[in-house]
C-alpha cells in the first residue's frame, strides 16, 4: 500500500509502486543506455521482477500474453532502437484490447534545446517522434519533462490503460528517472462501467421485446466480453434464457464448452459442425462483444442478416433500427437476464443435428503422423489446469476443434494475426498464471522462426510449457490464401535448439517425432518433466485442416476484389 506521508521517492520508484498497485508482478524488457537509470530504480522494488528478453519485439509479445492472464502488463524499452522494435507487438495488443504500460527511457531533456545530435535517433534534432508514433497505437502517450508533472502523468496513463483496455506509453528521460518526488498517495485505479440509466433501461426493454417475441433466438459470445468483464453476466443470461450458445473463433473458451447450452464455434462456413446452421437460421441473434472482420467472418461470407442482429458492444447496443450509447456490456447483460423469457428452441434444434464425437481411433504406434492425429493426442492431455496458445495459421483451425475441459484457457491473436506472437505470449502467459497451469503452445515452423530465441528466456526463468512445433516446411496459412515460392522456408533442426538454449544450466528437453508412437512417448515424458519441453512434429506439407482450405479460399477472394472505379 502507498504511504500517506511526505517521504521522497524517485520517479522510477513512484512508477514501480503504481505498477505494483495494479497487480503487476513482472515486467518485460531489454536494457539500453537511455533506460538504465530507470531500470535501477524499478529494481529497487522487490515486489516486481524484471524479465529480460532477447529483443524488444519478443518482450512486447510477452507483455501481451501477460496482460491476457493478469489483466495488465508492463514493458520497458530504450529509446528509438528499442521502442520502435516493440511497436508491432504493442499495436497487436491495442487491436485486441490488452492493457500494457509501455515505459521507455528517453534522451536527456537538455539535448534538444542544446542542439545535440544523439545516437539511436533519426539523425535529426527532434526527439518527440517516438511518442508521436506510439500515439497511434496507445490511448495515452506522454513524455515526463518536469518532475512536478510525473505523478499526474503516470497515474493518468495507468488509469487510461485500465479504463480503455488499451496500451499506454510513458517516456521518462534518462536524467529524470532518478530524481526525487513525493511518495505516491492513495489512489484507486478503476474502470468506468456505469451506464447512462435511461439509455440502459430502454436498451434492455427494447432488446427483451425482440428476443422474447422471437420463436428461435440464440446467443453468440464475442472477444470483447473478457476485457469488459462480462463473462459471468453472459453466462447468467445464457442459463436464464435457455438459448443455445455459440462462441466466435477469437472468443473460444469464453463460455464453458461442457455447458449443456454450448453448441460450438460460429465461424461462418468453417464453423463447428451444425453450429452455422443453427445460428444463421435463428429468428434473432444477440452477439455479445463481437468483432466482425474478414478473418472472423471468413472473408465476409458469414450469413448474418442485420435485420435480425442485436450487436452488444463494450459501451453500446445496436438494434436493427436504433442504437443506444453509453450502455456498458456487463450491466446490460445483467439487466437483460432479469427480464428475458426462457426459450430453448434453438438448443432443441441443435440437439436434433448434434454431431457424434464418440468415435475414436486407436493409437497405431507405427503410423505416420497426421495433423488430425496430433490434435487428437493434444485433446487427450487437456484438463482444467491447461491453457492452449494457438499461433496464427492452421493451429487456429485445429485448435477450434479442441473441446476445452472446464476452466481450460484458450488464447489466439485473430484480430492482428502477427506470426511469431505465440512464442513470446507463451512466456508472458506462463509467468502471469499459477504454476499449476501448464501452457500448451501450438506453433507452426514458419511462425516459430520469427521469435524462436525467446524459448531461451523460458528456460532461463524455469518455466515449463509444452511447445508442439509443427514442422511442415513453410507458411501453410499463406499457401492457402495465395501460394508462391516466398512461402517456403529454410528447414531447421528445431529440436536441437533446446540444447543450444540450455547452455550450461538449462533444464529444457526436446523430441523430434514422426509416428504416433513416438509422439505419445514424447508427450508422456513432457508431462512428467519440470521444465520446458519442445516436441517437433513432422507433418506433410499438404496436410492441413479442411477449414483452412475453405477459409483461405474465401479470404483470398475478399482480398482480390477489383477496385471500384468512380467516374470523374
Amino acid at each position: 500500500m502507498e504511504l500517506k506521508n511526505n517521504e521522497l521517492i524517485s520517479v522510477g520508484g513512484y512508477l514501480a509502486k503504481r505498477l505494483e498497485r495494479v497487480g503487476i508482478k513482472h515486467y518485460f524488457g531489454v536494457p539500453g543506455d537511455y533506460n538504465l537509470i530507470l531500470l535501477d530504480e524499478l529494481l529497487k522494488n522487490k515486489n516486481l521482477q524484471f524479465i529480460g528478453c532477447c529483443n524488444e519485439l519478443n518482450a512486447g509479445y510477452a507483455a501481451d500474453g501477460y496482460s491476457r492472464a493478469n489483466g495488465i502488463a508492463a514493458l520497458v524499452v530504450t529509446f528509438s532502437v528499442g521502442g520502435l522494435s516493440a511497436l508491432n507487438a504493442v499495436a497487436g495488443a491495442y487491436s485486441e484490447d490488452h492493457p500494457i504500460v509501455v515505459i521507455s527511457g528517453g534522451p536527456n531533456t537538455n539535448s534538444e534545446p542544446e542542439n545535440q545530435l544523439l545516437h539511436h535517433t533519426l539523425g535529426e534534432i527532434r526527439y518527440s517522434y517516438q511518442r508521436d508514433i506510439y500515439s497511434e497505437v496507445t490511448k495515452e502517450a506522454v513524455i515526463i519533462k518536469h518532475i512536478a508533472d510525473a505523478p499526474y502523468q503516470i497515474d493518468t496513463a495507468i488509469q487510461t490503460s485500465l479504463e480503455k483496455q488499451k496500451p499506454v506509453y510513458i517516456e521518462i528521460p534518462c536524467n529524470i528517472a532518478g530524481l526525487q518526488i513525493h511518495e505516491p498517495q492513495l489512489f484507486k485505479f478503476t474502470k468506468n462501467t456505469k451506464s447512462n440509466p435511461e439509455a440502459l433501461s430502454e436498451a434492455v426493454e427494447s432488446t427483451a421485446t425482440i428476443l422474447n417475441s422471437a420463436p428461435k433466438p440464440i446467443l453468440v459470445a464475442g472477444v470483447k466480453l473478457r476485457p469488459w468483464e462480462a463473462l459471468d453476466s453472459f453466462k447468467t443470461l445464457a442459463e436464464k434464457s435457455g438459448y443455445a450458445v455459440a462462441t466466435m473463433p477469437n472468443a473460444k473458451g469464453y463460455f464453458p464448452e461442457d455447458h449443456p447450452n454450448y453448441i460450438g464455434t460460429y465461424w461462418g462456413p468453417v464453423s463447428s459442425p451444425g453450429t452455422a446452421e443453427i445460428v444463421e437460421s435463428a429468428n434473432a441473434y444477440l452477439f455479445a462483444g463481437p468483432t466482425f472482420t474478414d478473418y472472423t467472418t471468413t472473408g465476409y461470407s458469414s450469413l448474418i442478416n442485420h435485420s435480425k442482429l442485436i450487436h452488444v458492444g463494450p459501451d453500446y447496443v445496436k438494434l436493427p433500427n436504433k442504437t443506444y450509447n453509453n450502455v456498458f456490456i456487463n450491466e446490460f447483460l445483467k439487466e437483460l437476464s432479469n427480464v428475458i423469457s426462457y426459450n430453448d428452441a434453438s438448443l432443441v434444434a441443435y440437439n436434433r443435428i448434434r454431431p457424434d464425437y464418440s468415435k475414436t481411433n486407436k493409437l497405431n504406434s507405427n503410423e505416420i503422423l497426421t495433423t488430425k492425429k496430433l490434435f487428437k493426442m493434444v485433446q487427450d492431455i487437456l484438463d482444467s489446469n491447461s491453457a492452449v496458445i494457438a499461433e496464427t495459421g492452421d493451429s487456429w483451425f485445429n485448435g477450434m476443434n479442441l473441446v476445452l475441459p472446464n476452466d481450460c484457457k484458450f488464447e489466439i491473436q485473430m484480430q492482428y494475426g502477427s506470426i511469431g506472437w505465440s512464442v513470446g505470449a507463451t512466456l508472458g502467459y506462463q509467468l502471469a498464471t499459477t504454476p499449476q497451469r501448464r501452457i500448451i503452445s501450438l506453433i507452426g515452423d514458419g511462425s516459430f522462426q520469427l521469435t524462436a530465441q525467446e524459448m531461451s528466456t523460458m528456460i532461463r526463468y524455469n518455466l515449463n510449457p509444452i511447445i508442439f512445433l509443427i514442422n511442415n516446411g513453410g507458411y501453410t496459412i499463406e499457401v492457402e490464401i495465395h501460394d508462391g515460392p516466398y512461402n517456403n522456408i529454410q528447414n531447421w533442426n528445431y529440436a536441437d535448439l533446446v540444447n543450444v538454449f540450455n547452455g550450461d544450466s538449462g533444464n529444457g528437453i526436446s523430441f523430434k517425432v514422426n509416428t504416433e508412437g513416438e509422439l505419445q512417448k514424447a508427450i508422456n515424458k513432457s508431462l512428467k518433466h519440470n521444465g520446458l519441453s519442445l516436441i517437433e512434429v513432422i507433418i506433410d506439407r499438404d496436410d492441413c485442416s479442411k477449414e483452412l482450405l475453405e477459409w483461405g479460399t474465401r479470404v483470398a477472394s475478399n482480398n482480390s476484389r477489383p477496385p471500384k472505379i468512380t467516374e470523374l
